[in-house]
């Protein structure tokens, strides 16, 4: 499932090294069975410090630069001492070691104070200064900030005891014949101290941004966050609220601080294991974990700063799959960038999504022998903080190596393809598909083979999966990947899967089995002092935890495609092309970016043609995605905004481009299946099924197609059709008609009674703007509708001098139709029309009389009156 790359070995790059200088002091075969290396702490530069026993019984300390794969000795202690802690400044001037002082074995020192913290000039070696003298566990480490002055005459060291408190302690430094660095006033040393924090239970250093996360537990269990600026200053920029076991830790904790190879850590002693990693694009993410309970469940919760939550998870270890061993007491969390993925070596693995959160169905959860990653027991793994590298990096202790982990793409793919050869694969794996699609296309997406693969996947398995359409997800997958670095808020903005617009999800994808998932939302976090006004990483993390509470509270932020299918059933029954234009500068935009990122690419005939409708949808989409951003991103700004917007499009008709280049290419597919007089074979029809796949998958999202692709599908669908399946496939809406087909089936088919039957049946089915395609076919019934065309120009055209309109809407060419006895009959109705008829009644006439004489007439007919 992970892929591990040693990216250090220290036998390999520091012992080796050690042996050839040592040959000259002892021989190698002997010194050998006696060297013992040590990591003591990775510095934020890379910088691997180390100690061993020289050949002489002495300790010394060095270091391994990872850029120019050098080692270098530092120090050199007169006896043999036990380094629990050690630090080098940025310039390496100064050295920091804590000596533990009791430890058991024979030749140790004797117990004085259980800890001696030593400042040791060595540019060159010269004074030592005892920082302090203690019997508890301390803990060193410099500040390393950004600076660019070659000559730094200062330096800043953290010390942290195991006594709950943190001094940060302030070294001037001056220069001594114009090359030795010393401290300058070493005796004035304690007075250049402050107190960085008071108490704590466990506290945890963050080199590669110069943060400090620790924990007090007074009153409840509160997580603060102290962050030291390049000026020295250093303040508390979080506070983040905790639900934590009682006494959670049976002696203070120490994380990302060095390691103690003399300190005896008893996990069965320890109720919760923690860690806080954090990305730049502004997410932070705290995980801990509460031991396994009799082998059968373990809990971990992620609270995720950025989404304003946090997920509690129990997971049930099966027996069935499980080993005969005890599991670990506390899994890993290894962080990835996307995922934080959690590890119980030999039972689970769980990749969990801390960008889309929402749904168990997008993380993927994994248990049995395909977890195994062959390290050694876990107890033993130091999981590395880390900016620069995305991937996880870990530390095995016991041999000394560093690897990078990654989530293994081979893997994932067979998991796509999985029991696949079933025409209806079982539901109970659709949810680990759909999460590893989602991994592959969205956290390693980036590699075109890759998508390659994935479309071929695709092609194999056309149908649709029972509980969600795999490529809608790829669509929209892929999309959301080209975006989702740009900001954290677009996660709840853009669409990411297709399963958020089904009215009913499938039951499967809303559980995994032997998972339970709780949600908290709103989680207690508070930014003070400058974290307000910082720039950078907690001005983007406030700002997405303020918006994520904004998009949590409004009705339907996630822009959904099929939110503008009104929009579009609305355009497409206006006949007025007027009022299409308004989306066309928007369909420019995106197409001449489509253009040029596929220069090269003509392998399908796409953007070929005018295809007005594809073309008016396009500019519908931009219109409406960017409305929607506009309207809850407003702090992206209108500029980038467009730019995200036209990209995304252009990504999308792309993307189907690309997929249909894909399966061209697989089948083998040239220009003569263009041509409409033969019948296609099995490997187009297999063309013709995947398009009507993406066809269906896209009209289900109310997405644009590529102009080009309806001709396209009609052009295969007349090849692999009959003719009445075909005007079937018209009638229900899944062929539609274009200019550029249409012309070419009348021009390339010849006038055989089957190609005459399919003619007239298509003329039938025109849109009213496409009625006058009937000329381009070379057939009497064509030529005489000219005819009759050219009549009925030159009769409107002599009757409308004489000023006679006609009214009413012209038939169709192609239909029967005598044009000269129709305008006669025209003419005759519209003199008739302007004659008086006789029997209408006429002005000016006396009512009083008229009623009058209509009273006598009754009352002689009653025989009242006589005549």
């Amino acid at each position: 499932m992970l892929k591990l790359k040693p990216t250090f070995d220290l036998h390999r790059e520091v012992v080796s090294d050690i042996l050839r200088k040592e040959a000259s002091v002892c021989r190698v075969k002997e010194y050998s069975e006696a060297v013992d290396t040590r990591i003591l702490n990775i510095e934020r530069d890379g910088v691997v410090l180390y100690s061993w026993k020289g050949a002489t019984g002495t300790t010394r300390i060095g270091k391994y630069d990872s850029d120019t794969k050098q080692n270098k000795l530092l120090y050199t202690f007169d006896k043999q001492v036990c380094v629990s802690s050690c630090s080098l400044n940025k310039e390496e001037t100064l050295l920091a070691v804590s000596l533990a002082q009791n430890t058991r074995g024979e030749g140790r020192l004797k117990p004085i104070s259980k800890c001696l913290t030593l400042l040791i000039e060595i540019h060159p070696i010269n004074n030592t200064k005892v920082l302090k003298a203690v019997d508890c566990r301390v803990k060193v480490q410099f500040l390393h900030e950004e600076n660019d002055r070659r000559s730094v005459l200062d330096s800043h060291l953290l010390l942290l005891t195991e006594d709950g408190y943190v001094d940060l302690y302030h070294v001037l430094l001056t220069k001594q014949e114009g090359y030795r660095v010393v401290m300058a006033n070493p005796e004035r040393l304690s007075r250049m101290t402050e107190r960085v924090v008071e108490d704590f239970c466990w506290v945890q250093w963050d080199g590669h941004e110069q943060r400090l996360y620790y924990l007090t537990d007074k009153d409840k269990f509160l997580l603060r966050c102290v962050q030291f600026y390049p000026n020295h200053n250093c303040e508390t920029v979080l506070e983040l609220l905790l639900e934590l076991p009682a006494n959670p830790f049976h002696t203070v904790r120490f994380a990302n601080l060095g390691f103690d190879h003399f300190h005896i850590e008893r996990p069965e002693q320890e109720l919760v294991r923690m860690q806080v990693f954090t990305n730049r694009i502004g997410s932070m993410c705290v995980c801990y974990s509460q031991p396994v309970k009799d082998e059968q469940e373990l809990i971990y919760t992620l609270v995720l700063v950025h989404k304003d939550c946090s997920k509690k998870f129990r997971v049930t270890l099966g027996s069935d799959e499980s080993p005969q061993r005890a599991p670990p007491l506390h899994p890993l969390f290894i962080p990835t960038g996307y995922y934080i993925l959690v590890y119980l070596q030999g039972y689970f693995l769980h990749c969990i999504n801390t960008r889309q959160q929402e749904m168990l169905c997008h993380s993927l959860f994994l248990s049995g022998q395909d977890v195994n990653l062959g390290l050694q027991e876990s107890g033993n793994i130091t999981v590395l903080q880390t900016e620069e590298d995305p991937s996880g990096r870990l530390l095995d202790l016991v041999s000394g190596r560093i690897h990078t982990a990654e989530l293994n793409p081979a893997f994932l793919l067979q998991i796509l393809q999985s029991d696949t050869s079933s025409r209806c694969p079982s539901s109970k794996s659709d949810p680990q598909r759909l999460a590893a699609l989602h991994c592959l296309l969205v956290y390693m997406g980036n590699d075109p083979n890759l998508e390659m693969k994935i479309i071929e996947w695709l092609c194999d398995n056309v149908n649709t999966f029972e509980s969600f359409d795999q490529i809608q997800e790829f669509i929209l997958a892929s999309l959301y990947r080209i975006s989702y670095e740009k900001s954290l808020n677009l996660d709840k903005v853009l669409p990411y899967s297709s399963v958020f617009d089904k009215k009913e999800v499938a039951a499967c994808l809303l559980e995994v089995p032997g998972v339970l998932c709780t949600t908290e939302l709103h989680i207690e976090s508070i930014f003070k002092g400058k974290a307000r006004s910082l720039q950078g990483f907690w001005s983007e993390l406030q700002w997405n935890t303020e918006r994520t509470k904004y998009l949590d509270a409004v009705p339907n932020p996630r822009y959904r495609t099929s939110h503008i299918q009104a929009d579009w059933d609305k355009l497409r029954s206006e006949r007025r092309p007027s009022s299409h234009m308004n989306h066309m500068e928007n369909t420019k935009k995106v197409l001449s970016m489509v253009d040029t990122w596929s220069l090269d690419k003509k392998l399908v005939p796409l953007f070929q043609e005018e295809d007005h409708q594809q073309r008016t949808l396009i500019g519908l989409t931009v219109d409406k995605l960017r409305e929607h951003l506009n309207r809850h991103l407003p702090r992206l700004g209108k500029k980038k905004i467009d730019s995200l917007v036209v990209s995304y499009v252009a990504k999308l008709l792309e993307l189907i481009r690309h997929m249909l280049e894909s399966v061209w290419l697989k089948y083998k597919l040239g220009p003569r299946v263009l041509c409409l007089t033969q019948r296609g074979r099995p490997a187009e029809w297999s063309v013709f099924h995947f398009m009507f796949r993406i066809l269906e998958s896209t009209r289900g999202l109310c997405l644009p197609l590529p102009p080009g692709f309806h001709t396209l599908f009609a052009v295969l669908a007349v090849r692999c059709l009959p003719h009445h399946t075909f005007l079937q496939y018209i009638d229900h809406g899944f062929l539609l008609l274009t200019e550029t087909f249409v012309t070419r089936l009348m021009t390339d088919l010849d006038n055989s009674d089957a190609n005459e039957r399919l003619k007239f049946s298509i003329l039938k089915r025109l849109p009213e703007p496409m009625e006058r395609i009937y000329h381009m076919w070379d057939h009497p019934v064509s030529s005489a509708s000219i005819s009759r065309d050219y009549v009925r120009t030159l009769l409107e055209r002599q009757y409308k001098n004489k000023g006679i309109a006609f009214t009413g809407r012209d038939k169709p060419g192609f239909r029967p139709e005598f044009l000269p006895l129709t305008h006669l009959a025209k003419i005759l109705s519209d003199i008739e029309e302007q004659a008086l008829n006789p029997f209408e009644e006429q002005e000016n006439v006396d009512a009083r009389f008229v009623e009058e004489t209509a009273l006598k007439q009754t009352l002689i007919l009653l025989g009242f009156e006589e005549k």
